[in-house]
């Protein structure tokens, strides 16, 4: 297998099972256009997201990493009438194009959008009493995610799902020399992770038209 292979599958299979939606396409779109990355999730990806968020009817959902907010719609549309979603982005130029990807999706009046450092905000978060939140997704720089985790499980609840995207960083996860601080991140994370009874959780390694990468997915026990 090698890469045209995986994303030639992922093309066939969300071809199949992904309706047309302008609205995400154009997200994806414009996100390009705006100059942004191509780190959003796959289709089948933020179709994931959203399945996780219908099966456990969460209400509430924070998002640590907007981008260019192209998850934040899936995730929006799996919230029930009366359901929030607050995402945190730290970059400006995401967080603008999220904006208006956001509003042209129809979900401004269900999205919560902070701007700033996510370590910055989610105290302001706690202080405001806006959890515990049913789901979390982390999808932020990689380097934070031991520290995000941490205030996961803080705003949590028990039952709540946390998942944790990019974990496996294209292999360079079981790099124990490495000194780049994503790796540091996600190792430490893992590490913290293994040590913590509050949580349930597993690692899966994904291939796709997004590469080789994984994500971890866990639950705040009760």
């Amino acid at each position: 297998m090698n890469q045209d292979q995986w994303t030639a599958i992922d093309s066939y299979t969300n071809g199949l099972l992904i309706s047309h939606d302008p609205a995400l396409e154009k997200a994806s779109r414009m996100s390009g256009e705006a100059g942004l990355p191509d780190v959003e999730v796959a289709p089948n990806q933020g179709m994931l997201l959203h399945l996780l968020a219908r099966l456990g009817e969460a209400r509430s959902i924070l998002e640590i990493g907007t981008f260019g907010g192209y998850s934040t719609i899936w995730l929006a549309r799996a919230l029930p009438e009366g359901g929030k979603l607050i995402t945190i982005e730290s970059g400006i130029l995401f967080a603008r194009a999220a904006r208006e990807n956001i509003e042209r999706a129809g979900l401004g009046d269900v999205v919560d959008q902070r701007v700033g450092r996510a370590l910055d905000i989610l105290p302001e978060i706690e202080a405001e009493g806006a959890g515990p939140f049913d789901l979390f997704f982390i999808d932020a720089d990689k380097a934070g995610i031991p520290e995000y985790f941490a205030w996961a499980l803080k705003l949590s609840r028990p039952g709540s799902v946390i998942v944790v995207d990019n974990v496996v960083l294209g292999g360079a996860l079981v790099d124990p020399a490495s000194t780049d601080p994503a790796v540091a991140g996600a190792r430490g994370f893992h590490e913290l992770l293994a040590g913590e009874p509050r949580v349930t959780a597993t690692t899966v390694q994904t291939v796709g038209s997004k590469g080789y990468d994984g994500f971890t997915l866990a639950v705040v026990n009760g």
